[in-house]
This record gives structure tokens, C-alpha cells and sequence, in this order.
């Protein structure tokens, strides 16, 4: 039987395959009010923990690139969904610091495989014109994930307990496998895709040139160094908004824990939405004749602007104030995400997608990891106002880089 539209069916799986991997993820920063009472987690304990994750997932970034690239992506997702559900459940078992941190680490060995997995399977299936709007769909599943996992973890805990929070939702990824299994095949073989979206989809030129080259000849080009830095400065603001919003909200604003869980997931929509309309704006531009590098630039860039508005955050007069700035910042953050992403589609050639995005992705890792590692330490020491004046300068930080070294596609 074939299937008409399939590529958008195979857009819908990726954007629930990143929801279920944020639902996954933000178990433990929704339970981390309740995990730092009942096993003594100080914040820079807490900090170590998340550490741990985003060590692993940073490290796999890189790798998990080389396994799509070989394994290609109806396997290498498969596994990675397998990986990191089983870690996110085995995290019921866990007694303390050490433990919690060795099954982050596991976890996040899985979890980024997911969006190398998904950068490939967006230069397999969509032409210039649809990779912006694609590559929306799939952060918006990390907001939606995001937007869930509060009030139905919280909701869980308080009827059932902790550790049944990690195993419910680190059941989700297996309802998944089968429908991927079943669905996902590449387009020039695919058994149930029409005559039609077959010529459409394949009628797309590659980016540039073709041949596949080591990630050191990679390194030899100014666009991965532009790229990777930004995603270094800018992509820490997610990761602290990800980890560290709920226990902010219980323990700094005064939220109980069932208020946490129904007004929290407000930011994480508020980023759904910026992911899903950055990827239109840019979208419209390519299709009405811009240059598809610089319709995501000419979208960055006010987004950007936007971010100092954190300086804001940790002074504002009340809750309503509070929540209506992080989601202004969530929703901006996730528009310039978006279109960061997709210039990974634009610049670099299709053969090298999945080597140059784990390699790029290592910037997020990395810039993630030493930010959730620092923010532990200047929490516990002085609080969170220094955090919130580091993080009004990133954003407008990485689009100068971007700016400078990103100036058209990768010819080789």
C-alpha cells in the first residue's frame, strides 16, 4: 500500500521520537525538588549529576555521527531509542549521587544519537525548502517533551512515587520502535512511498560537491569552526532552562511542587512554538527567492536581540512577570535554534551531514556541560543572578561569530 505524503509522516515520528527523549531527559529536573530532599542533593551535587549526562552525550554526539553515517538511520535510531530508554528506567533503582550519575551518563550515551539520526534523515527526505520547517518540527518535540514531562511526572510522583515517574516514561520509546520499524526506509527504496513524492524528494539537488572527507579535513573549514562556536556560547541557555528551571521555580520563587507541575511546562510550549514558527519565517524566505543562508540569518538575528532580556529574570516582581519572561527567552532561543541547526543542511554537503553535525553538536556538549558544571557552583556560592547576566550575552555573542565565518555553502 503506498502512502501519500509519507515524508510528513516520517517528519510526525521524528518529532515524537525528540519528545519522547526530552520526556526522558527532564524526568530527573522535575523530580530534582524531590530527589534533593530525599537523597541530600546540593547543588553542586545536583550539578555533577547533570555533568555526567552531558560528559556522555557529548562525547557520543561526536560518535553517534560516525554510527549513523554507518549504520544509517532506520538502525542507528532504533538503537540509540532502546539505549536510552532501559537507562531512563533503570534510574528507579538508583540510592544516591554516584549511582544517579553513572545512569545519567548511560543515558545520555543514547539520548544524542537521536538528533544525529534525525539530521540525517532531513537531508535524505527534504529539499532546501522544507528542512527549516522539519528541523522545527523536530526541537519543537523537544519543547512538547519538555511541556509534558512537568505535569505528568509531577503528577506521578505525587500519586505513585518517584521511581514509577522513570519507568512509565522510559516505557514510551518501545510504543515508538514499532511504528519506526514499520515506517522509516530511505526514499529511493522505500516499498510504500508514491511515484510522485519519490521524484519530488529525490529531484533535490545535493548542497554542494559530495565526496566524503575524515572529520579532521572537516576541522580545515572556517563554516564548522563558526558553527561550532556559536552552538558553544549559545546552546547552554536551553540546557539551564532544561535542568534547572523547575528547581529554581520550587526553591528560589516559592513554587510548591503541584504549582511547579502546572505552570512550568509554559516556557517549553512557549520554545515549541518558536521552533515551529523560526522554521516557517526562514521557510517563506527560501521560497520566495532568498538565499537559504541568508534567510536563517536574516531570522537569527532578531532573536538574538531578545536574549538580554534574561538580565530581567531573577528581578522580576512576581510569578506572572517571571514565567512571561522565560517564555518570551524559551520561545526566542528556540527560533534562533532552529535555524542554527538547518544551516548544517545548508552549507555542508549531504554525504557529510551526520559527521559534521556530531562534530558541531560536540560545541553544544561541550558548552552545555562546563555551564551546568559552573552554574552548581556559582548557585551554591552566590546565587543565580551572575547565571542570568552570563546568558543575555550569548546569543547576540554567537551571531557576530556566525556572521563572520559562515558566508556561504562548503565547496569541495
Amino acid at each position: 500500500m503506498r502512502i501519500p505524503h509519507l515524508r510528513w509522516w516520517i517528519a510526525a515520528l521524528l518529532f515524537l521520537s525528540t519528545a519522547i527523549n526530552y520526556i526522558d531527559r527532564q524526568t530527573l529536573s522535575v523530580l530534582a525538588p524531590v530527589l534533593t530532599r530525599e537523597l541530600g542533593l546540593s547543588p553542586i551535587a545536583y550539578s555533577n549529576i547533570l555533568t555526567a549526562f552531558l560528559a556522555a552525550y557529548t562525547v557520543m554526539y561526536v560518535g553517534s555521527g560516525f554510527l549513523v553515517d554507518r549504520w544509517g538511520t532506520r538502525l542507528s535510531l532504533s538503537v540509540f531509542m532502546v539505549w536510552w530508554s532501559v537507562a531512563n528506567m533503570a534510574h528507579a533503582f538508583a540510592q544516591g549521587v554516584w549511582s544517579l550519575g553513572i545512569l545519567r551518563f548511560l543515558l545520555g550515551m543514547g539520548e544524542s544519537g537521536n538528533f544525529m539520526a534525525a539530521f540525517k534523515a532531513v537531508s535524505e527526505w527534504y529539499p532546501a525548502k522544507e528542512r527549516a520547517l522539519v528541523n522545527g518540527l523536530i526541537n519543537g518535540g523537544a519543547a512538547i517533551g519538555a511541556v509534558i514531562a512537568p505535569p505528568v511526572v509531577t503528577w506521578i510522583n505525587a500519586n505513585y512515587g518517584w521511581q514509577p515517574a522513570f519507568v512509565i516514561t522510559g516505557s514510551l520509546g518501545f510504543v515508538w520502535l514499532a511504528l519506526w520499524l514499520l515506517i522509516y526506509y530511505p526514499p529511493d527504496r522505500h516499498p510504500r512511498i508514491t511515484e510522485e513524492e519519490r521524484a519530488y524528494v529525490l529531484a533535490d539537488p545535493p548542497v554542494a560537491g559530495g565526496a566524503k572527507m575524515p572529520w579532521q579535513e572537516v576541522l580545515r573549514y572556517r563554516q564548522t569552526w563558526g558553527l561550532l562556536l556559536a552552538r558553544f556560547f549559545s546552546d547552554p541557555v536551553w540546557w539551564f532552562y532544561l535542568f534547572w528551571l523547575p528547581k529554581y521555580l520550587v526553591e528560589q520563587r516559592g513554587f510548591t511542587m503541584a504549582e511547579m507541575g502546572m505552570l512550568a511546562w509554559m516556557p517549553y510550549l512557549a520554545a515549541d512554538a518558536g521552533a515551529l514558527i523560526g522554521g516557517w519565517i526562514s521557510g517563506r524566505l527560501v521560497a520566495r527567492g532568498f538565499d537559504p543562508l541568508r534567510a536563517r540569518m536574516a531570522v537569527m538575528l532578531p532573536f538574538a536581540m531578545v536574549m538580554p532580556l534574561s538580565l530581567a529574570v531573577n528581578h522580576a516582581p512576581g510569578r506572572t512577570t517571571t514565567l512571561a519572561l522565560i517564555c518570551v527567552i524559551a520561545f526566542s532561543h528556540m527560533a534562533w535554534k532552529t535555524n542554527q541547526a538547518t544551516l548544517t543542511n545548508d552549507v555542508f554537503p549531504k554525504p557529510m551531514i551526520g559527521v559534521v553535525s556530531g562534530i558541531l553538536a560536540f560545541g553544544n556538549g561541550l558548552g552545555g556541560t562546563l555551564f551546568i558544571w559552573m552554574t552548581g557552583y556559582v548557585v551554591q556560592y552566590f546565587g543565580y543572578e551572575a547565571i542570568f547576566v552570563l546568558m543575555s550575552v550569548l546569543h547576540p555573542l554567537s551571531y557576530f561569530i556566525v556572521r563572520r565565518m559562515v558566508r556561504g555553502p562548503l565547496a569541495v
